[in-house]
């Protein structure tokens, strides 16, 4: 019997020392991108481009940040993502609720039809140029409605919604709030809305994040650049890194060069307030995707 104890526990430990190993491979692997990228951006230019930067930032210097920072169409692209990211997470999380809340419901009525509406959706769209007839049509070309409005609700993200709020929260409970008088708005704002905390943090991730890295509808739908988001100034900045050098730069050899930079702080310029967010909402996220991905 002792010697089965042993051979277990030493199998077991073995396995134990593979597992880590492997979560520490995959780790590095996805940490050293982030820490080059981070010190290729603190970095000095020519090193950069000569590839003699490999971990920590070599000869540090803040030029590429002053090239891209001190441009006020940065501050006003970042002020302009703030909003599309703020007022379109909110828009998107209280539609999702809204639908989802009713489709989790047993006794809807065409409930299965509904549902079927919305999975087709997800498998067949009108395509690009029916999206732009439609926006053009609402009259809303080139106003902060157009990067808002498209894409009001993911299908995916109402489907696990749905779940969690399936799994969470039973008829039961609907129908002892009922005897007590509580009304169906009453119950989704009194209780649907509490217990849905962290799901709620993950539609918000999710829906956040989409906003903050979309550019494509900005492309399509704005004319007027003071209405465009941190995306596409940064790219404009990157495509036109040369003329941005020769202005920029004092000494006219180094622009074939800070174009190399350039390309790592933009990553950084964009990540950073991501980077800053994940950490408050990561427990619910971790959360949410698991009970919500549960079917019961």
């Amino acid at each position: 019997m002792k010697t089965s104890t042993k051979i277990k526990n030493k199998q077991d430990r073995w396995f134990y020392l593979f597992c880590y190993a492997v979560v520490t491979i995959l780790t590095l692997l996805v940490l050293y991108p982030v820490i080059y990228i981070v010190s290729a951006s603190f970095s000095n230019s020519d090193l950069v481009a000569q590839g003699k930067v490999w971990l920590w930032p070599v000869k540090p210097t803040l030029q590429a940040y002053e090239i891209i920072l001190k441009r006020p169409q940065i501050w006003n692209g970042y002020k302009n993502t703030i909003i599309y990211t703020v007022a379109g997470t909110l828009l998107n999380v209280a539609i999702t609720l809204l639908c989802a809340y009713p489709m989790a419901r047993k006794n809807l009525r065409g409930r299965g039809a509904i549902m079927f509406i919305f999975s087709f959706t997800m498998m067949f769209s009108g395509g690009m140029i029916p999206n732009y007839i439609l926006v053009r049509d609402l009259g809303i070309m080139n106003t902060r409605w157009a990067v808002i409005l498209p894409g009001a609700m993911s299908v995916y993200n109402m489907i696990v919604c749905r779940t969690f709020i399936e799994n969470n929260i039973p008829d039961e409970m609907l129908e002892a709030a009922q005897i007590d008088g509580c009304s169906n708005t009453q119950f989704f704002l009194r209780m649907v809305l509490p217990l849905s905390k962290a799901i709620i943090a993950v539609l918000t991730l999710w829906y956040g994040v989409a906003h903050w890295n979309s550019y494509f509808n900005a492309f399509l739908y704005l004319r007027d650049q003071d209405l465009y988001p941190l995306q596409i100034f940064l790219k404009e900045i990157l495509i036109q890194s040369e003329q941005l050098g020769g202005e920029d730069i004092v000494d006219a050899d180094n622009v074939s060069t800070i174009y190399v930079t350039l390309k790592y702080c933009i990553i950084v310029v964009s990540s950073a307030p991501l980077f800053c967010v994940y950490p408050f909402v990561q427990k619910h996220f971790q959360k949410g995707v698991m009970v919500g991905s549960v079917k019961g």
